[in-house]
């Protein structure tokens, strides 16, 4: 029973994954034709579909609105009874439907027609009445189900996925869509926190709360400097005359000075107990790569410097505890 279980399910996936290399033969001129349509849209993208086609033009809104193409679902049962009034005249609508025969989807098909919208279709047959009246047709021919029954919207459904991600995907490329673009867009969960720079995660600012001072103090002036800081790091960052990073002073440091001195600490040049020639980072790096450097250094604070080696920030742990980033893996 177990041989018969594995085989079958292995036979699903293989049907499908048929389906998804038969559907590169769809990605010709009229799929080229798509993807222009898509870039010059100056509206929204509505994509469309009932049943299982709709959860996966649902899906395919949501990857548009993501990688930079406005777009929102429009249910085609709900757009007959008041919903088309959501539509505004510059945006394009993709509909997807295997048979392109669905009632639902014809209703709303002949008010959008009316309407005078572009309508890219993603269907299986170009002989449909979706395909015949669509502005392009997206056609990925007669797809074998992955049902025993032969009726399940499986494979289709998966043949409809691919070409959805690639027609969005296409799309995203010819925009230029950045990382930093995708962070915007994402700044919840693992994708966009592992996106976020240093200088958006850094919450010790140059000119705010930035504890700077001068490598010419001592110890006692360097503290009672930084004391009129609101918020308190666990560390001061040292310059030079010309402003650049020499040091770094933390309150371990404090605490060791304090503790292996005779009372004179205080009075002690503070560039004689600082940390010289400190670990640092750039405010473009991404944020989890100052994590890395925390991690493997065994430090709490990370000065943030700019191309002349100037302090313009400091990222501690803290911000990456409220980031939620202590258990995300750098990218290498």
């Amino acid at each position: 029973m177990d041989a018969t279980i594995r085989q079958f399910a292995r036979e699903v996936i293989d049907t499908e994954a048929a389906a998804v290399s038969a559907v590169s033969s769809a990605v010709d001129e009229h799929f080229e034709n798509a993807v222009r349509r898509v870039l010059d849209c100056t509206g929204a993208v509505l994509t469309s579909g009932i049943g299982k086609a709709g959860i996966i033009a649902r899906k395919l809104s949501a990857s548009f609105s993501s990688t930079g193409t406005p777009s929102h679902f429009l249910d085609p049962a709900q757009a007959v009874h008041g919903d088309l009034g959501s539509l505004r005249p510059n945006d394009l609508v993709v509909i997807l439907s295997d048979s392109g025969e669905t009632d639902e989807v014809l209703r709303m098909l002949n008010i959008l027609k009316r309407l005078n919208h572009p309508i890219i279709a993603m269907t299986s047959s170009r002989s449909s009445t979706l395909a015949r009246f669509a502005s392009v047709t997206l056609s990925f021919g007669k797809v074998k189900e992955a049902c025993p029954l032969g009726l399940a919207p499986s494979a289709s459904t998966t043949a409809m996925l691919a070409l959805g991600d690639a027609l969005c995907l296409t799309v995203m490329k010819l925009r230029n869509f950045t990382a930093d673009n995708f962070a915007l867009f994402h700044p919840a969960g693992n994708l966009g926190r592992k996106l976020i720079k240093v200088s958006e995660a850094m919450t010790f600012r140059l000119g705010e709360n930035l504890p700077v001072a001068s490598d010419r103090r001592t110890v006692g002036q360097v503290l009672h400097e930084v004391s009129s800081i609101k918020r308190r790091s666990g560390a001061v960052i040292l310059v030079n005359d010309t402003g650049q990073i020499t040091g770094i002073f933390s309150d371990g440091d404090l605490r060791r000075l304090i503790t292996d001195n005779d009372g004179t600490a205080l009075n002690r040049p503070v560039a004689s107990v600082m940390t010289r020639n400190p670990k640092r980072i750039s405010g473009e790096a991404l944020a989890s790569e100052a994590m890395a450097i925390l991690k493997q250094f065994r430090i709490d604070e990370l000065p943030v410097v700019d191309a002349a080696d100037k302090p313009v920030g400091l990222i501690d742990v803290q911000d990456l505890v409220i980031l939620k980033m202590l258990d995300i893996e750098p990218d290498v």
